[in-house]
């Protein structure tokens, strides 16, 4: 990581970075692990729900909800062990 120093005063040494470094507040962390848990409970939900319903229009859409879920869940997942944000 490289820094550039802005400006000295006699009170202080302001210093800024040019780019950011792969850090995650633990704030950021916590509401990222909140996100992947709802997303993850969701999706095993759905699943369980699926297996109760007759109508294939109503199975359809929790499919579809249930593979919206588990995508969140698995991109949140990946962020976390390091990766990166993909759309």
């Amino acid at each position: 990581m490289k820094f550039l120093q802005l400006k000295h005063t006699s009170m202080e040494r302001r210093i800024i970075m040019e780019t950011i470094g792969n850090i995650i507040s633990t704030k950021d962390l916590s509401y990222m692990k909140d996100m992947f848990n709802w997303n993850f409970l969701a999706s095993k939900k759905i699943t369980h729900y699926l297996n109760m319903v007759m109508d294939e229009q109503v199975k359809e859409v929790l499919m579809n909800a249930r593979d919206m879920h588990s995508s969140a869940a698995k991109t949140i997942l990946s962020f976390m062990e390091g990766g990166s944000y993909e759309q």
